[in-house]
Order: C-alpha cells, then sequence, then structure tokens
C-alpha cells in the first residue's frame, strides 16, 4: 500500500511524496497458527491412522474411505503452512498484501491439519462436517448480508442479533397460526424490517449514536420477545409455538455429486434462497444504479447529494431492506432449525454476523464466506466431542467465538469501513 504525504523542501515549496507501508498483521498471524498447531502436535502427540469418509449412505456414488499415517500426513501439511507463510512476508516484504486465495488456501489446510491430529484413531464424516457448517451458517449469512447493507449505506447494524430474534419469533408465530411455512418467512422479514425502522428512525432522523441505538434494541427485542414467549406462546404452544417447518428438497442429479451434492442440493428453501441472495446482493452492489447509489451515500454523502441522490432516503430504504433480510435470517432458527421458539434462541449469533461483516471488509461475498468459517467452527466443536480429542470441553464451546477474534483481530484492522459509516448526515 502507498500513500502520499506532503513534504516541504528547502526552497518552500510543497511535495508530495509516496510513502510505503508494509503490511506486516495477516503473515504474522499465519505463522502464529503454524506454531500453535506444531505446539498442538508436539504437546499432545497423536498416532495411529486417521480416516476421512468422503460419503455417507443416501450418496449415490460411494467413495472409499481415505485413511491416512496421522504424524506423517500432519508433517506434510505443516511443511505447507511454512511455506505459504514464507510467501505472505515475502508479499508484506514488497510491498503487497496476501491475496485472498492464499489465505483461504492457509485456512484449508490448518483445519485439515487439525482434523488429522484429531481423528488420530477415528473418523472424519466429510459431508457431514460440511453439510452441517453449511446449515449452521444460513442466519449468519442473511446477517452479515444486512450487515453489509446496512453499513454500505452509513448505518452501522448492530441491530442484527434483534432482527435474527424478532424474525425467529414472528417465523414461529405466524407458521403456527396459518400452518405455512412461507408466510412464517414472510413474518420474519416483517419482524426484521420493524427493528431496522426504529434503527434508521433514530439513526438517521434523530442523529442519535447508532451504536448505542443497536444495542438497546437488542436489549429491547430481549426482554419483549422473552415476554411474549412466556405471556402468550408458552401457554399455547400447541397452536401458537408448533411452526410448519421448510422440508428439505433434494435436486435430482446434482445431490449425487459427490461430496458437495449432499451439501449444497440438498437443502430446504432457506438453504436455497440465501444461495439466491448472496449471488443476488453481490451483483446488485457492484454492477446496478441501486448498487452505485448505496455505495455513495456510504463513500461520500456530500457528493452523492450534489449529483441529486436523496442521502437520508436512500439510506433509511436500505437499512430496511437489511432487516428483511437478516429477518430471513431469524426465520432459519423456527422454520428450519428447532420446531418451535425459545427465548434468547439466536444465543449472541448477530454479533458473529456482525464480526463477519468487519472480517468480509464490508464485501458480500467476503462476508459470506466468513460467515460459513464461523460455521464451520460451530459445526467442528460437535465433531470433536465424537471423536474424543483431548481438548476440554469449556475450550470447545469457546471455539467458535475463538475463531471470530482470531479472525477480525489478525485481519480487521487491516481494512477500513465504508467512509461514512456511522456518521449521519446534515444537508447544508
Amino acid at each position: 500500500m502507498t500513500n502520499l504525504v506532503q513534504t516541504q523542501a528547502a526552497d518552500g515549496t510543497v511535495q508530495l511524496a509516496t510513502v510505503k507501508e508494509r503490511h506486516l498483521k495477516a503473515p504474522i498471524v499465519l505463522a502464529a497458527a503454524t506454531v500453535l498447531l506444531v505446539l498442538l502436535f508436539l504437546l499432545v502427540p497423536r498416532s495411529g491412522v486417521s480416516t476421512f469418509r468422503l460419503s455417507d449412505q443416501s450418496s449415490a456414488f460411494a467413495l472409499p474411505d481415505v485413511a491416512l499415517p496421522t504424524a506423517t500426513t500432519f508433517w506434510v501439511v505443516i511443511g505447507l503452512l511454512v511455506v505459504l507463510t514464507a510467501v505472505a512476508f515475502l508479499r508484506a516484504w514488497t510491498y503487497r498484501r496476501p491475496s485472498l486465495w492464499l489465505v483461504v488456501g492457509f485456512s484449508v489446510l490448518a483445519v485439515f491439519a487439525f482434523l488429522v491430529w484429531a481423528a488420530a484413531g477415528g473418523l472424519v464424516p466429510v459431508t457431514s462436517l460440511l453439510f452441517g457448517a453449511v446449515s449452521l451458517s444460513v442466519p449468519l449469512v442473511f446477517g452479515a448480508l444486512g450487515g453489509v447493507i446496512g453499513e454500505r449505506a452509513g448505518v452501522v447494524n448492530v441491530a442484527i442479533e434483534g432482527q435474527l430474534l424478532l424474525g425467529a419469533f414472528s417465523a414461529a408465530l405466524l407458521s403456527s397460526i396459518t400452518g405455512n411455512p412461507f408466510v412464517g418467512l414472510f413474518g420474519a422479514m416483517v419482524g426484521g424490517v420493524l427493528v431496522a425502522s426504529v434503527l434508521a428512525a433514530f439513526a438517521i432522523k434523530y442523529l442519535v449514536e447508532q451504536v448505542i441505538v443497536g444495542v438497546v434494541l437488542n436489549v429491547l427485542v430481549t426482554g419483549l420477545t422473552g415476554f411474549l414467549y412466556g405471556a402468550l406462546l408458552a401457554p399455547n404452544e400447541e397452536t401458537l409455538n408448533t411452526p410448519v417447518r421448510f422440508p428439505r428438497v433434494e435436486i435430482p442429479l446434482l445431490s449425487d455429486i459427490p461430496i458437495i451434492g449432499p451439501v449444497l442440493f440438498n437443502q430446504t428453501f432457506i438453504g436455497y434462497l440465501m444461495f439466491v441472495t448472496v449471488a443476488v446482493v453481490a451483483w446488485g452492489l457492484y454492477r446496478t444504479r441501486w448498487g452505485l447509489r448505496l455505495r455513495a451515500v456510504g463513500e461520500h454523502p456530500q457528493a452523492a447529494d450534489t449529483v441529486g441522490i436523496k442521502v437520508n432516503p436512500t439510506r433509511f430504504w436500505n437499512v430496511l431492506l437489511a432487516g428483511a433480510i437478516a429477518g430471513m435470517g431469524g426465520a432459519y432458527f423456527t422454520l428450519v432449525s428447532v420446531p418451535q421458539f425459545g427465548k434468547d434462541m439466536t444465543a449472541g449469533l448477530g454479533f458473529i454476523a456482525l464480526a463477519a461483516v468487519i472480517f468480509g471488509r464490508w464485501d458480500p461475498i467476503r462476508a459470506t464466506l466468513a460467515a460459513l468459517l464461523f460455521g464451520f467452527a460451530t459445526n467442528l466443536q460437535n465433531l470433536l466431542s465424537i471423536l474424543k480429542t483431548p481438548i476440554p470441553g469449556e475450550f470447545m464451546l469457546m471455539l467458535p467465538y475463538l475463531v471470530t477474534l482470531l479472525a477480525v483481530a489478525g485481519f480487521a484492522g487491516q481494512i477500513k469501513a465504508p467512509a461514512a459509516d456511522g456518521k449521519p448526515y446534515i444537508k447544508s
């Protein structure tokens, strides 16, 4: 990265000088991860054979299990991680950032090395692991997309947690009353919009500090849904808290593709809707007039105003859109995952979605990948319990949040939010 700074020559003239900056945080994080893996194996050595199952019983094409010698495979992968870390340091030394694919490749290999260590003498069902990771990522992806749209418009969306929770409540209530999960999904979108409308009104019209409004909304929705659950749903569980859920829809032929077929093409309606939403938001943000206007009011609202864009109305409607998308993520909890609404059932996932927005550099595709990473970490926690690895159970419960913390701390410091993010616009 290069920066322009002003310098004053001896004759008093002002000159511009180029200053190059090395970004060493990402290479240091990669090196630290490699060292931690090495220490893990040295302190808790494991031997035997690590077996990976590549297909399940429903697969049309059965693939053989892959059995790998634990120690040999682990050290070979560590060698590859050392090479990628060296490449990252080389790029940083030559004033280049580590590429996305280098970081993704390192992450995949690091996870594989950890699984080889954890699966010594055991079995890793790869398809089930990936399927669970994608399923658990659905609310995170919707929440992250809502966060991306809101913050690209210039409004910090800390209220994702509240949008998910009210969306889950509304979906359970309406699906139970009507017996139709699509009505429940629409209700979830309305619930997300209601929370977003309060956020937009206070942040845009009344110029209240946006982070404070988001935090207060999360507390308000938590208390409100908890009260309504105790007063309304719990006494009438049979009629008001037994939502009809979306069934899984298997796409013929595509679902028979080994490994990825059952993961991507045996999803519920909300799962497929997630794929479509990611593609539409990513395309619209960079390829349409809507996306151009959205980015303009989030980066330079004064310039957008001078060319005729109504800054505050544009922000307002896009915050509502963000709330509707986050609300769809809330519908996953009661229309797919759990057959009824429960108090505080989102369990802080809205904040992890917000971390995915930051880690993903306010980009829909990157934020989706970050959400998938956090979903994978959550599902990995369950697998480690089954494999009976010598890791304390308390640490395994911390794993998704630890991954979130490391990701944001390791990479978020290199990036900048949209220039006008969190800054109210007052037309002069």
